[in-house]
């Protein structure tokens, strides 16, 4: 069973590698953008030993970033992921018969990927957590990552999830350095908080998909009591595959974008954190606001995403029990 999976997983991969040359090949658009990541500008802070957070100027994020995500606003546009409105030059490959395996024309990473629901359904993750497991675990080279509705999707009106190469995101190695405190434990599947400073998140690890999704399950009802919940409660997540168990980072959130994003001329930054944000690497689409973060401003930005210390520590005790 072992051996079937991993020869899945390597076909699945040579399939990607497949698309991802074709594409640059024979679409201008994606050939164009990938080609610009060399022009990106990127700078490291370090926040004590153990935390780094990178910022990246990314002039092609700028739709993304101010985007206008109200449900009339979203109501009114053609969906860009739904298969009759995207380009004729984007090839994909069909996952499952439920999703596609699209290259990302406007990517963050070397290899960005999107992977649409075929059925144009809202952004929602409740029973879609276990196909993110799977396909973590068949795309075991890259990392995956959904953003909530109102939490940075880019289509909050259709359900996908997005995937980019691994070692990307500053918290994927800073997992094992970092101050864990054990929350709870089902059968070898762990909870942690990571006291990882200005950002509250939960890290799931194990390697029984069933568990996880019960722990996850549990973890979103308590979220439901204590985060905005329209229609779900706020969180982004990341999922790795490595050493043969998933380790699942769970972003719970208050607020989408800062105080700063609304401010106007030059106190303005254009941030709109989602999970790579949150993951340690920042995207701004303007140099103005890549030059103007620095480590205070960075904090400020994170504490008022993130719950607020009180709420926090309710939903720790809650896992406890």
């Amino acid at each position: 069973m072992q051996k079937t999976a991993k020869a899945m997983n390597s076909l699945l991969h040579n399939d990607i590698e497949m698309l991802i040359a074709d594409q640059l090949k024979n679409w201008e658009t994606a050939r164009v953008n990938y080609a610009n990541l060399s022009k990106v500008l990127t700078r490291e802070l370090k926040f004590g030993d153990n935390i780094r957070i990178k910022i990246q100027y990314n002039l092609e994020r700028m739709r993304s970033s101010t985007a206008v995500r109200d449900p009339k606003t979203v109501e009114r546009k053609s969906c860009f992921l739904c298969r009759d409105n995207r380009p004729p030059q984007q090839m994909g490959i069909e996952y499952r018969n439920d999703y596609i395996i699209l290259i990302n024309p406007y990517p963050i990473f070397d290899k960005h990927l999107t992977l649409p629901s075929l059925s144009h359904s809202p952004q929602l993750i409740a029973g879609r957590f276990t196909d993110m497991l799977e396909l973590t675990m068949q795309l075991s080279e890259y990392s995956l990552f959904y953003n909530g509705p109102k939490c940075g999707a880019s289509a909050p009106d259709h359900f996908h999830f997005q995937a980019g190469n691994k070692g990307f995101m500053p918290i994927e190695d800073e997992f094992q350095k970092a101050e864990k405190e054990l929350l709870s434990s089902l059968q070898g599947c762990n909870t942690y908080a990571l006291n990882h400073g200005f950002r509250k998140v939960l890290v799931l690890c194990g390697s029984d998909s069933l568990k996880l999704n019960m722990l996850f399950n549990h973890i979103m009802k308590i979220f439901s009591s204590y985060l905005p919940a329209d229609p779900e409660p706020m969180i982004n997540i990341i999922s790795l595959w490595q050493d043969e168990e998933w380790s699942i980072f769970v972003f719970p959130r208050q607020k989408h974008r800062p105080d700063q994003y609304f401010l106007s001329a030059k106190e303005q930054i254009l941030l709109s954190p989602a999970s790579v944000d949150f993951g340690g690497m920042l995207i701004t689409p303007r140099q103005e606001d890549y030059e103007k973060l620095n480590k205070e401003t960075i904090k400020d930005i994170f504490e008022q995403l993130s719950l607020e210390d009180k709420i926090w520590e309710a939903i720790k005790n809650e896992l406890r029990d």
